[in-house]
């Protein structure tokens, strides 16, 4: 089967930093599913580890975790799905990526695509209304008000692929004022189309711009990017008792800053549940089912910005970069397979 990998540890602008190769068709055991991908989608986790993690010596490493495809067999175990079935999910970090024709993937972390999506569209969702999912109502608990706080949550990074989700789940699902930062028109229209209440550009201190918008301190903030940039702006902002959430790798997190107001710090890694094992494992099935209710009756949409064509190195090439850039927006997906 056909499959996008790496050998080293590259730059993008490397010539042998993604390849085109072929590998065996892997065989459904356990609770596996294994799926004919029909489409991918590209995220900041995929640049990250082809940047700084090399393979084992003699090996290559596949890439991805957003698929959309068909079941093509299932393990003796699985009672999810069957052969034929539509699915969407962001796989396991620990496992071989999406970026191959055929993938094994464990069911219960797999869900029933949404009927109304074509395959690029549900691609573009599962990693990042996990994540979305998972800091909002796992971790931050945004359903429980901060005694004292304004009924309000403010997410940095809005625009981003994950951003792009908690706006949506943000206002949709709960009663809470939604304020999102985005440092650029197209990105700060991007995320009031999803639906924030406010767009505050974090290039500026967001605490004042919050402050001025006259609604009291918010209780809760959820960081997609440069957390450790906002931190003293995040601890000014939150009211007492509020919470932070955080999905990005910052070098270095002055938490002390948090002290004095008792603020809670959570961290979201939507892997955790797969490479644990966990014994609600489970819940990501049922999250991205609850996904495929909302995307079909029309609560959420995709955030498919960008289809960048056929699945193969050198359009993936263009993806990573375009990520690594800082510049992207939404999601960028990759639909069938083709040639390099």
């Amino acid at each position: 089967m056909r499959a996008v990998a790496y050998f080293e540890p590259q730059p993008i602008t490397a010539e042998t930093s993604l390849v085109d190769i072929d590998l065996p068709k892997p065989e459904a055991r356990g609770r596996d599913l294994l799926v004919d991908v029909k489409a991918i989608s590209v995220n900041p986790v995929d640049t990250k580890i082809r940047a700084g993690v090399k393979p084992e010596p003699g090996t290559s490493k596949v890439l991805g975790w957003d698929a959309a495809g068909i079941v093509a067999a299932v393990g003796p175990e699985a009672k999810f799905f069957k052969p034929g079935d539509e699915v969407f999910y962001a796989g396991a970090v620990d496992r071989p990526g999406t970026n191959s024709e055929f993938h094994l993937v464990d069911e219960r972390i797999v869900g029933k695509k949404p009927s109304s999506l074509d395959f690029g569209a549900a691609a573009a969702l599962p990693l990042t209304s996990i994540t979305a999912w998972e800091a909002l109502f796992d971790r931050l608990h945004v359903e429980t008000p901060v005694v004292g706080a304004a009924n309000a949550i403010v997410i940095i990074g809005g625009a981003g692929g994950v951003g792009s989700i908690a706006i949506q789940l943000a206002r949709k699902l709960t009663n809470l004022t939604v304020i999102a930062t985005a440092s650029r028109p197209e990105t700060q229209a991007w995320a009031r189309d999803l639906g924030a209440h406010y767009v505050m550009d974090h290039s500026h201190p967001i605490a004042a711009q919050v402050e001025a918008l006259g609604i009291g301190a918010p209780g809760l903030v959820f960081s997609t990017t440069n957390s450790d940039a906002h931190l003293a702006e995040i601890a000014a902002l939150l009211a007492p008792q509020g919470r932070f959430a955080l999905i990005d790798d910052p070098k270095a997190l002055d938490v002390m800053l948090l002290k004095r107001k008792s603020i809670s710090l959570h961290w979201e890694l939507m892997f955790t549940r797969a490479l644990f094992k966990t014994a609600d494992m489970e819940a990501q099935h049922r999250i991205l089912n609850k996904v495929s209710e909302l995307v079909d009756e029309g609560t959420i949409k995709t955030t498919l910005a960008d289809d960048f064509g056929p699945i193969n190195a050198a359009n993936l090439k263009r993806a990573h970069a375009l990520i690594e850039s800082g510049r992207a927006k939404g999601k960028i997906v990759l639909s069938g397979f083709c040639g390099g």
